[in-house]
């Protein structure tokens, strides 16, 4: 059986946590860096990872490593690869990607490079000098850091976050991976209670209940690797009806969303639906100040802060509130993320751990009470 390398590009800080849900799903070779984390396998492996990996970005296929500290090193390393392995004579390969810290800083001049590089191995191979790419678009993408490239192949198509159920939502959503991200940091299982007082469009307790279903969050998706020639059609077939018969139908997650706004619980009602999971949750409209802390569960949240929604005065008062509000301990946790450094001392409560996380653009930190 043919092994691939691939890579599973995700946000900074969750890392640790795509790494964990690679090896729980079978990948080999896993290995974690800023950004992405590596990974290996058949071809079996490329489906299963699209189909489950929550906290991913990306599937890409690692095409090669070499040096590339000037654009002729760039240009006779990518030539050096197999490209028609994986691009046919009439399939698309457009180029992007980014460089760091490298002396190859322009990024319009490295996609020429790459692409001119590309087309000539092709044409190499294929005997043509034009390239129609009608077909199947296979993406390449460039990756330098400290002079060395990696470029590779991605498989997923749209984000892995479009998970298919929020098609519409409300201003400063929470991104579905990242969500996916926190619920694993806050331990959410089978059994779990959720709780979420600001639940907007419900991004949380859908994750949530994906999680501890163990639904895959790409069930209801398509990828685009599944037009590529250059593996088997029959790999996304199996790894579906395996998906689908690992889900814990006997599991007795509920989550409990509400916010404010009457909007933002219709748009959590319709997304649960979308996603299947309806019967999990429940959504109310009230305020924070009528939550009530319950005798056990997590509360996961991301309240509005001074970029998003509320000017920071108002924010502070709200973090205040909230520690009225919430408690901990004694079966029941707290996950909450915000960009504000001073949230503990308006909260009222020192957190038993605390992890930097980017929401966007936005650092942020996710105060973690146990």
């Amino acid at each position: 059986m043919e092994r691939f390398t691939f890579i599973a590009s995700c946000i900074f800080g969750l890392e640790s946590v795509t790494a964990g849900e690679l090896r729980r799903i079978g990948a080999e070779d896993v290995r974690a860096f800023d950004g992405r984390v590596e990974f290996s396998g058949g071809e079996e492996m490329l489906a299963r990872a699209n189909l489950h990996l929550r906290t991913a970005e990306r599937v890409l296929v690692k095409l090669g490593e070499f040096p590339a500290a000037t654009f002729t090193e760039l240009f006779d390393g990518v030539k050096s690869l197999p490209l028609e392995r994986f691009i046919g004579k009439k399939d698309a390969f457009p180029v992007k990607g980014h460089t760091v810290k490298s002396a190859l800083h322009s990024i319009p001049d490295c996609q020429k490079i790459v692409k001119k590089a590309a087309v000539d191995r092709l044409s190499s191979v294929y005997g043509v000098n034009w390239f129609e790419e009608t077909g199947p678009v296979h993406p390449l993408q460039f990756l330098i850091i400290k002079d060395r490239a990696i470029l590779s192949m991605d498989t997923s198509g749209a984000p892995l976050h479009k998970r298919g159920y929020r098609k519409n939502s409300l201003i400063a959503p929470i991104k579905e991976t990242l969500a996916a991200g926190i619920l694993d940091l806050s331990r959410v299982k089978g059994d779990s209670l959720l709780y979420d007082p600001f639940c907007g469009s419900g991004t949380f307790l859908i994750e949530g209940a994906l999680r501890a279903l163990r639904i895959p969050p790409g069930i209801n998706r398509r990828f685009g690797a599944q037009d590529y020639a250059c593996f088997s059609k029959d790999i996304w077939r199996k790894e579906r009806e395996r998906g689908i018969e690992e889900v814990n139908r006997e599991g007795t997650f509920r989550a409990y969303g509400s916010d404010i706004s009457g909007d933002a619980v219709a748009l959590t009602r319709e997304n649960a639906k979308k996603a299947g999971v309806s019967s999990r949750i429940i959504a109310e409209q009230k305020d924070i100040g009528q939550f009530l802390m319950p005798e056990k569960g997590m509360v996961v949240c991301n309240p509005p802060y001074g970029e998003r929604l509320l000017d920071q005065n108002s924010a502070r008062k709200l973090y205040t509130e909230m520690g009225k509000r919430f408690s901990y301990g004694d079966g029941k946790s707290l996950s909450i993320i915000t960009p504000d450094e001073a949230f503990e001392e308006y909260f009222g409560h020192k957190a038993s751990k605390k992890r930097k996380l980017y929401n966007g653009m936005i650092r942020c930190v996710l105060y973690l009470y146990f």
